[in-house]
């Protein structure tokens, strides 16, 4: 598995980020299969929530991966909190205890990476930092991101957070790139040239943040997967063709899409099909021309101005 460095840390990453999600889907052998598999392909990266499955998800993956120290030190665990029933919580009290009970449930003594999971409106940095701070210097988090952050949001934690921002966890896929649409739309009167998140992708460029896509096979809000879907036939059709002369999956095309950008982004895969799992990890080694990321990107809709 090709890796790159995540954000301004000197962590090296899988390209493929392993969403765990979906595995409370899975019974315990299935569980245990499915992680090996991540690991034989080198895909040691593991991005949770507290939200998922209420926590079971992390309390299942931490059985399914037998987690002892020896473990621990060949993987790497992101997880996220922040969302609450009917409100978002980036307070401090709320920080600190959620990354306890995650560590609980992980039966680990730290995370790798913690982000905070989505915007809360009304979030003050002071006490953001404060529970970094404390984060930090017990050991128990060792470096810190965002999730669905723009620029300014990210600014106005690093005002008083001293810790790097390394990852900001984003909606991104070749259907839903409007991220990407709008800096190729720059002065254009057309849907395509709305700014909808501050220049986010060109922000974390420049500032050596990692984008981890967070459904990249999804269009819409969860309201289905492009790939085989008979809404995009012209995508499916370039995709399957793509796949045809590189002879992978489309599942690996989609994903190398996403790995050809030069921002250096690393995909949260979702899925746990052994199999998609295995097409999605291929896409590291499959390095899309430009004129093969650009008619990905017609095809599914996108007019160049």
């Amino acid at each position: 598995m090709r890796t790159i460095k995540l954000g301004s840390s000197s962590l090296d990453v899988p390209v493929i980020a392993v969403g765990c999600m979906r595995i409370n889907s899975l019974d315990k052998t299935q569980a245990e299969t499915f992680v090996q598999t991540a690991l034989d392909l080198g895909a040691n990266f593991f991005d949770h929530a507290d939200i998922y499955g209420a926590g079971a998800c992390e309390e299942i993956f931490a059985d399914a991966i037998h987690m002892n120290d020896d473990v621990r030190e060949k993987i790497i665990l992101q997880s996220k909190c922040g969302i609450r029933k009917g409100m978002f919580d980036f307070s401090k009290e709320h920080i600190l205890h959620s990354v306890d009970n995650i560590l609980k449930r992980l039966r680990t003594d730290y995370l790798d990476i913690l982000l905070l999971h989505r915007p809360d409106a009304l979030v003050e940095p002071e006490e953001v930092a404060e529970a970094f701070d404390i984060l930090e210097s017990s050991g128990k988090v060792r470096h810190f991101g965002v999730s669905n952050q723009n620029p300014m949001q990210i600014q106005l934690l690093k005002k008083f957070v001293k810790q790097p921002l390394v990852a900001n966890q984003l909606q991104l896929s070749i259907t839903n790139a409007n991220m990407i649409s709008s800096g190729i739309n720059v002065n254009m009167e057309n849907q395509a040239a709305v700014n909808r998140d501050g220049s986010v992708l060109d922000y974390c460029r420049l500032n050596d943040i990692t984008i981890q896509p967070w459904s990249p096979f999804q269009y819409g809000f969860f309201e289905g997967v492009f790939l085989g879907s008979d809404k995009f036939p012209e995508l499916n059709q370039t995709i399957d063709e793509i796949a045809k002369k590189y002879e992978v999956s489309n599942t690996t095309i989609a994903t190398a899409w996403l790995l050809r950008h030069p921002a250096k982004m690393q995909p949260v895969i979702g899925t746990m099909n052994l199999e998609r799992l295995q097409d999605c990890c291929k896409a590291s080694d499959i390095y899309l021309t430009r004129e093969e990321w650009y008619e990905i990107y017609r095809a599914a809709g996108n007019i160049l101005p």
